[in-house]
């Protein structure tokens, strides 16, 4: 079965997504352990996230990339974002004592509310991959 260009879109955007921030991380590890150490939780969970984000938002990639683990990628691609957007919108409300970012390269410039908007935006695209995945699921049962 022959794909349409326009179901590729949200699986390239986050693809794209997921690579950048997780390579970012990576390539900049020393930076982006400092920026997590930085958080307003304990050390100990700070450390094992300095490792943990990065590797997941690369396995999310990876998920995304094979038909087999797609949906799979899609479901945690939203759900990841779910739990950015949640931090992302208590430190915009003011909910911790200092507002530290430990996003990938141009995301750094991005204020509270536009980083806010871009998740909205990002968890649109994983619902509209994982609306695609159903439909191609529920065709293939049909």
């Amino acid at each position: 079965m022959e794909q349409k260009p326009a179901k590729n879109i949200p699986l390239i955007l986050l693809i794209l997504l997921w690579s950048y921030t997780g390579l970012d991380k990576l390539v900049r590890f020393d930076q982006s352990r400092k920026a997590f150490l930085n958080q307003p939780m304990p050390n100990e969970i700070e450390e094992v996230l300095a490792y943990a984000v990065p590797g997941v938002e690369l396995l999310i990639a990876l998920l995304l990339l094979f038909s087999v683990t797609r949906w799979w990628g899609y479901l945690g691609s939203v759900l990841l974002l779910t739990v950015f957007i949640t931090y992302v919108g208590l430190i915009w409300v003011g909910a911790f004592p200092r507002v530290p970012c430990n996003c990938a390269g141009i995301l750094e410039s991005l204020g509270w509310a536009e980083h806010f908007v871009l998740n909205i935006i990002c968890i649109g695209i994983g619902v509209w991959g994982l609306r695609l995945e159903n439909w191609k699921i529920e065709k293939l049962e049909n």
